[in-house]
């Protein structure tokens, strides 16, 4: 027999997993480019590809991460350092939230992925958000922010 408590016990329970399917409904034509585009920020850093990274950031464009404000396209300079070193990053946007207003949009993710070197691979997320804006039918992302996800022990 269910009584009011284990009525309010299961409402508490299911409500979060209603609430998490209701943000993952698909995305729209233009939500989809606006993540294609953030998606092209990580294809451009794995192959160290400075131009495609440039195709898609807007003049004046900057980001915060691991602690640190990177300029335009400095952040392909640490990234190349990294591989460099032997280290290799794996980036996935994940549950993206993406909101559209006129011509700017922002969209909020988990980037699910890894970081690999000599020493194995540990798989690593990050909560990041970007704001873009649209100029002729194109999306540029204008700021990024990036926070790693502490590994668990």
């Amino acid at each position: 027999m269910l009584t009011r408590s284990r009525i309010f016990f299961i409402a508490l329970v299911l409500a979060p997993l209603s609430a998490a399917r209701a943000q993952q409904k698909p995305l729209t034509a233009e939500q989809a480019k606006i993540v294609d585009t953030v998606n092209t920020v990580f294809v451009a850093a794995r192959a160290d590809d400075v131009a495609k990274f440039r195709s898609v950031i807007a003049p004046g464009f900057y980001m915060y991460d691991g602690g640190a404000r990177f300029e335009g396209d400095s952040i392909m300079t640490l990234i190349k350092a990294q591989h460099a070193a032997g280290k290799h990053y794996e980036w996935n946007v994940t549950e993206p939230d993406v909101h559209i207003l006129g011509h700017t949009a922002w969209i909020a993710y988990v980037n699910k992925g890894s970081i690999s070197d000599a020493s194995g691979t540990k798989n690593q997320s990050w909560l990041e958000s970007a704001f873009l804006e649209e100029k002729a039918g194109v999306w540029k992302i204008v700021f990024i922010h990036s926070t790693r996800v502490p590994i668990a022990p």
